[in-house]
């Protein structure tokens, strides 16, 4: 097992490795794809707005589109969850023992609760992965949780994922309310009976949220698998991949120029590490002061830079959360951080590509044993046009607005709440059962995949 900390990068192995993770990070966003995609169609398809082919393979375009034109946020606000030693290690090892770990254990966890219909989150497994693989570093390190798990970033990001199904609830309970008091064509409000579609104009409202919430899915959820290829690619080859060499003279000098105030606020106010801090931020205004430009800094050189990178995020982000800091130095440790992760967050066009690529084709495929549970299930009677209309336009601008501001909210859970609240709203009421499941899924998802990640980061590193 311990051949995998001793790869060199760039080695036979390696490729073997980058191949392998690269495989897994595909396989988890083709399995996102189709765990999440009934969340779009479940709507059009039980309504009969759409054939089920159709609703798929347009889902799956919109998809695609939404990873090509969507940010990256979300990719690298989950990426900070990690470690930076492990993130690019120090001694020139490779991190294919947490790339395996993360990625089979977030995978399984998706695939386990597809096979019961289970509408789970692949962002909650995803999240408990990543956990997982900082409190095995912590503790392998000797170090206090609090001190090597960033518990801050973990409740922020969970705070969306847990504020995300209460919101689709309650938005699209008054969503619905608001259709039955102005609008009382009450087919709309009954299931459909036999092949007939809805009436034209409530028929267009679910096409259009079929594709409004799959390009919303699209700019979220393919930022994860956009985060995930790119720490196996700068796991595998750091010397390629570490630095973004696009940054030009002036960005590297303006980035040195910050490294003093940040040397000086890390050894002020960081945490146990905060000397490797202020010589890593020493080391960036040094290296990148005297560079011309991002291609201009040997090949060799840019695995420490990015290590050094790396460890300065994670110190003024500890810095800016520090209960003695005070208003001036906590805004301007937020400066830097944003400053510096402008730089750090890069992703080549290829990238985006092979994402948008998975998660387009995962959405054509497998979705029948989701979109099961959400049609029927769910509910004490079959989804209702105007339900599918009202949970999909809460589903479409909560998801749309979390892509492009930074907060990776679950889709299932989104579009699952909404779903139920209608279902409440309408009289039909929800079947406690099919909500007992997904709930306890929910509760055990974190630390099921938090324990595995953990677990077999152990193993193999």
């Amino acid at each position: 097992m311990g051949m995998l900390a001793a790869v060199a990068p760039g080695s036979t192995l390696a490729v073997v490795f980058l191949a392998l993770c690269l495989a897994l990070v595909l396989a988890f966003e083709f399995s996102n794809g189709f765990h999440d995609t009934a969340n779009a169609v479940a709507t059009v398809i039980y309504t009969h707005s759409l054939k089920p082919v159709a609703a798929v393979v347009w889902s799956g375009i919109m998809n695609f589109l939404g990873v090509l034109l969507g940010g990256i946020a979300v990719a690298y606000a989950l990426v900070e969850l990690i470690p930076p030693d492990v993130l690019s290690p120090p001694d020139g090892g490779i991190a294919a023992g947490m790339l395996a770990a993360i990625f089979v254990s977030a995978l399984g966890w998706n695939l386990a609760t597809w096979l019961m219909g289970i509408p789970n989150s692949s962002s909650h497994a995803l999240i408990g992965a990543l956990v997982g693989i900082a409190v095995e570093d912590t503790l392998r390190h000797g170090r206090a949780l609090g001190q090597g798990v960033d518990w801050h970033e973990v409740w922020s990001v969970l705070l969306s994922l847990l504020v995300s199904p209460v919101l689709g609830f309650g938005l699209a309970m008054a969503a619905f309310w608001l259709l039955k008091r102005f609008i009382h064509d009450e087919h709309l409000y009954e299931p459909p009976k036999g092949e007939e579609p809805p009436v034209w104009w409530m028929r267009a409202v679910l096409i259009g949220t079929c594709t409004a919430v799959s390009f919303a899915h699209g700019t979220n959820d393919g930022q994860k698998s956009i985060g995930l290829i790119m720490l196996t690619i700068i796991g595998l080859f750091p010397m390629t991949y570490a630095l973004n060499v696009d940054m030009t003279g002036a960005q590297l000098r303006a980035i040195a120029g910050d490294m003093g105030e940040a040397a000086a606020l890390i050894g002020r106010y960081g945490d146990d590490r905060r000397q490797l801090g202020v010589a890593a931020a020493r080391a960036i205004e040094a290296r990148f002061g005297a560079a011309p430009s991002g291609s201009a800094i040997p090949a060799t050189e840019r695995p420490a830079l990015r290590n050094d990178m790396n460890l300065v995020l994670t110190e003024l982000k500890r810095a800016g959360e520090a209960a003695r800091i005070g208003e001036a130095d906590e805004e301007r440790a937020h400066e830097i951080h944003e400053t510096l992760m402008g730089t750090a967050q890069y992703v080549p066009l290829w990238v985006r590509v092979l994402s948008a690529l998975c998660l387009g084709a995962g959405t054509m495929i497998g979705y029948k044993r989701i979109v099961t549970t959400l049609g029927e299930k769910l509910g004490k009677q079959h989804l209702a046009p105007a339900q599918g209309a009202a949970a999909e336009v809460v589903a479409a601008g909560l998801i749309g607005g979390a892509g492009f501001s930074g907060f990776p909210v679950s889709t299932t859970h989104v579009v699952t709440g909404g779903i139920a609240g209608t279902m409440v709203a309408s009289g039909a009421g929800a079947e406690p059962g099919m909500l007992r499941q997904i709930g306890v899924a929910w509760i055990l998802t974190l630390p099921a995949t938090v324990a595995l990640s953990a677990g077999l980061f152990y193993l193999l590193s």
